[in-house]
């Protein structure tokens, strides 16, 4: 029996389910984010007086993703993620200054830590003995390199301040704390606590003075957050604040503290980081404020991110301007901190947005080479100098294994850092579904027992998911589903039975029951068409189906060079890297291009859904494996073509008139397109 009540004032919808059999009890409630009154048993989180968060993450292991994402990190692992240790100069051990205990060396700065911060990851997450063995060479250099001060890795000291640049120590901290969540090694925490010490001794006038630390400061903040939540020493809040008061100001209105992509990517959450500790509302909009100030004045277009090239740039607006591969990764990262700070699936949103539409295409489908631009219009990917169309001067849209330093290395963690953040751990001792993919997670609840929830699905291109749950006893606890905001019309059921429940987008569905083995959830996201129009890209539209946004099929024409030619002016490999294994790609258009689209109407009658069989190989973001297709009309606009620049044309207004022919076209999602019209003009 059923029985379902609205209660009033509030925001809920709660069913009530009875077995009459007397087995099992349930409750589903429509909510919008998990409660935070409580605190999790069994996973770290914000201790007090820090604010408690909605969502906690697991620890690196407790998720195996499968499907087309443990695919990926199979690719990555047997590409160039895998292979930087060998052919990449900022990697090579000797006299590097991340294993000197003086800290000087030939090679040492940001480099090792953004591609140790994945590929360590990766090897935790594939239990890949090689990958981890390679980790442990870096990590315990680092933890070795500490000298008595506490201070410890490369000794930078910046020209431009003559100040201590700790820049790079920050992402160093991030592979400690995802080591020490893999391994409990104490040294760990013994290090950090050493270090953190050594920087309240640091003179404010002294700390985060250099351009990088400055803005970055943020991921020195989380780092302390993170210590503090296991040793809930006082002297890491006085820390956090010194940390605040001395990083730029991301709280300015209407304003950034400085346009470069990767930084506004990376450090627009700073001031939510800083919320937890000071609990003023006007830190927490902050970083809301300046997400979508970001996308207002440089975001009108699709995929998830904005057009900056390296740095936003007045009146370059076109969704042919591009977004570093670095910024992509820092984004995802971002909004999967926020995530768990808010609860708000506004995040979850978006970081599928990036991860879906424009992360895959910025890599060549072997992930042996990348792309240190990539655009949402970007008809030419190839080894010229394209500046000042894009801010880059030199082979910036090149596909590259030795592409600029930073994305080279900071690519790894993309994809492992969504994996491991799935699935996350509730306040109220649940679990969380956030994130949809293949995988596999096994977490403690309640009172400790611990359960497997194996997912099945081939989400984001299909709308099934389906959950299996295993455990030792029956148990009771509470498991949410995150619904997208694109879907209104979810269903749910749990072993065949529906839930008759009206789950609202973008809401959770909080359910409780007392969970036995071989229980079932089978989620139903219907999935249909809708556009969006870029007002503030001369009215350009692009098409969404579900989750995907979809691009025009450009045939892809792969040419092969020697990467030494097109390398970028600061990559550097080592001395006996055979480079003919390691070539670069330009890709140019084998066909049109320049369509606008008949309509944007009626489009379940005006756009034809295709699905064809899911690739053998797990891996759907190629023009040849993708396994959904839209067909629609197009005209040719043929006064719209690569501009003096040797970039695709700026868009021209909409409506377009034009006298060519209507033509059947072909869309495929954005991520599976490396040459790309993301965002369409609408002709007459």
């Amino acid at each position: 029996m059923t029985y379902s009540m609205k209660l009033p004032g509030l925001s809920l919808f709660i069913l009530f389910s009875i077995s009459t059999f007397g087995q099992s009890t349930w409750t589903a409630v429509d909510i919008e984010k998990p409660g935070s009154t409580t605190l999790n048993s069994f996973y770290q989180t914000n201790q007090s007086p820090l604010q408690p968060q909605h969502l906690v993450k697991l620890p690196v292991g407790a998720i195996k993703p499968a499907g087309w994402l443990l695919k990926s990190l199979e690719l990555q692992r047997d590409g160039l993620t895998g292979q930087l240790g060998d052919i990449s100069a900022w990697l090579t051990k000797k006299n590097n200054a991340w294993l000197n205990k003086n800290g000087t060396g030939d090679w040492g700065w940001e480099e090792m830590p953004y591609w140790l911060k994945g590929y360590a990851n990766i090897g935790y997450v594939l239990k890949d003995k090689k990958m981890i063995d390679e980790s442990m060479v870096w990590i315990n250099g680092t933890l070795n390199s500490q000298r008595d001060n506490g201070d410890f890795g490369p000794y930078v000291i910046r020209k431009t301040t003559g100040k201590r640049d700790l820049w790079a120590q920050m992402l160093m901290l991030f592979v400690l704390q995802s080591y020490y969540e893999y391994s409990h090694d104490q040294r760990v925490i013994t290090h950090m606590t050493k270090y953190f010490k050594w920087q309240l001794t640091i003179p404010d006038n002294d700390f985060l003075t250099d351009y990088w630390e400055n803005s970055r400061g943020g991921d020195n903040l989380y780092s302390v957050y993170w210590l503090y939540n296991n040793t809930k020493e006082p002297y890491l809040l006085d820390l956090a604040s010194k940390i605040h008061r001395n990083t730029a100001n991301w709280k300015l209105k209407k304003w950034l503290p400085n346009w470069h992509n990767v930084n506004i990517a990376q450090c627009f959450r700073e001031p939510a980081t800083y919320y937890q500790q000071s609990g003023n509302p006007t830190d927490l909009q902050a970083s809301y404020d300046n997400q979508n100030f970001i996308r207002e004045m440089y975001g009108q277009v699709p995929g998830g991110m904005f057009g900056s090239d390296e740095n936003s740039r007045k009146g370059y607006v076109d969704p042919r301007q591009a977004v570093e591969t670095c910024g992509m990764v820092e984004q995802m990262s971002s909004d999967e901190i926020m995530l768990r700070i808010t609860g708000d699936t506004f995040w979850a949103e978006n970081c599928e947005d990036v991860a879906f539409n424009t992360f895959p295409a910025s890599f060549m489908p072997d992930y042996r080479s990348l792309r240190y631009l990539t655009a949402p219009n970007m008809v030419a990917s190839d080894s010229k100098n394209h500046n000042p169309g894009i801010d880059n001067p030199g082979p910036y849209l090149m596909m590259n294994p030795f592409s600029s330093r930073c994305c080279q290395h900071n690519h790894t963690s993309g994809w492992v850092y969504y994996a491991e953040n799935l699935w996350m751990a509730t306040p109220d001792n649940g679990l969380a579904a956030v994130f949809y993919s293949d995988s596999e997670v096994k977490a403690k609840v309640a009172d400790g027992t611990e359960v497997t929830i194996q997912q099945q699905t081939h989400y984001p291109f299909e709308e099934k998911v389906q959950m299996r749950l295993q455990m030792a006893k029956p148990v009771r606890f509470p498991l949410y589903v995150r619904i997208p905001a694109w879907c209104s019309t979810a269903q749910i059921r749990i072993n065949d039975q529906p839930l008759n429940l009206s789950a609202s987008a973008g809401h959770y569905v909080r359910i409780d029951n007392s969970w036995k083995s071989n229980d079932r959830i089978t989620l139903e996201f219907p999935m249909k068409l809708s556009e969006r129009v870029w007002k503030g890209n001369k009215n350009s539209v692009s098409v969404n189906y579900g989750p995907l946004t979809f691009s025009l099929k450009i045939n892809e024409k792969y040419i092969r060079f020697d990467s030494k030619e097109t390398a970028q002016y600061d990559s550097k490999w080592q001395e006996n890297t055979d480079q003919s294994k390691w070539p670069s790609f330009e890709i140019q258009p084998d066909g049109p291009w320049n369509y606008g689209l008949v309509t944007i109407t009626d489009l379940e009658k005006n756009f034809t859904l295709t699905k064809k069989p899911w690739p053998a190989d797990n891996f759907p973001f190629t023009l040849d494996a993708v396994p959904i297709e839209l067909k629609t009309r197009g005209k040719r606009i043929p006064g719209w073509t690569i501009d003096q620049y040797g970039l695709c044309g700026e868009l021209p207004q909409s409506p377009v008139t034009t006298g060519e022919p209507s033509e059947e076209i072909t869309l495929v999602p954005m991520g599976a397109a490396r040459l790309r019209i993301s965002a369409f003009p609408v002709v007459k």
